[in-house]
């Protein structure tokens, strides 16, 4: 499907200026342009068409081209800065026939430069978002893998309480389950300990009640 053009940015008043070469350091200076006399005042428009982007100059009356500055990055060559402002910029103009020239672009007001900075930005971030996607979709990303392989174990080292209270290691493997084996000879349970306040079965004794004695028994008792 084609892409439509959509516009990011309207400012109905700017001034272009004349500018001389850069100097030995190659920073542009505002200083340095008649800013009294602009060359040009109109109006600026900035065009997106998928990723590309184009910052047009237009008569505010007529609509007319002045002139067009495709953007290819930003910050780059076809917009800068200036070292002296932040309301004046520097921009590569490019006419139907391929041919190039630098011309100073200015605004009125800080707030509109400060504008232009924020849709340029926007727009770039919104189209390296774009190559991000559509690498991923040529190579999808992989997920990190960290589940166990067919036949892959770990080792784990347990320790075992015996009934004389001693420790003993004992090392065992696991796979994806986790699961640990139970001790050998399964769990044992110790016996409750016994109450102190009772009476052992083997020391208690019941004490048995004595025979009435029998006659032969009391036979030499003297009666009288």
């Amino acid at each position: 499907m084609e892409d439509h053009e959509s516009i990011l940015l309207i400012k109905q008043e700017v001034f272009v200026f004349k500018i001389p070469p850069a100097g030995s350091n190659r920073k542009h200076r505002a200083a340095n342009w008649n800013l009294s006399e602009p060359l040009w005042t109109g109006r600026m428009k900035l065009v997106a068409k998928g990723i590309n982007v184009n910052l047009k100059l237009e008569d505010k009356n007529t609509g007319t081209l002045y002139a067009n500055c495709p953007v290819e990055t930003y910050p780059g060559v076809a917009i800068e800065a200036v070292s002296d402002s932040s309301r004046y910029f520097v921009i590569r103009v490019v006419d139907d026939n391929g041919r190039t020239a630098f011309l100073g672009l200015g605004f009125g007001d800080r707030s509109d430069s400060f504008d232009l900075n924020v849709a340029l930005q926007d727009h770039f971030k919104w189209v390296k978002n774009q190559e991000k996607i559509d690498q991923e979709k040529v190579t999808p990303r992989q997920e990190l893998d960290l589940g166990f392989k067919e036949g892959e174990t770990i080792k784990i080292n347990m320790k075992i309480t015996k009934k004389d209270g001693s420790e003993s290691s004992r090392r065992t493997r696991t796979g994806a389950t986790g699961a640990f084996p139970p001790p050998p000879g399964g769990i044992k349970l110790a016996p409750p300990p016994s109450n102190p306040t009772e009476p052992s079965s083997n020391n208690s004794s019941q004490s048995t009640p004595q025979s009435q004695a029998s006659p032969k028994a009391n036979a030499n008792w003297v009666q009288f």
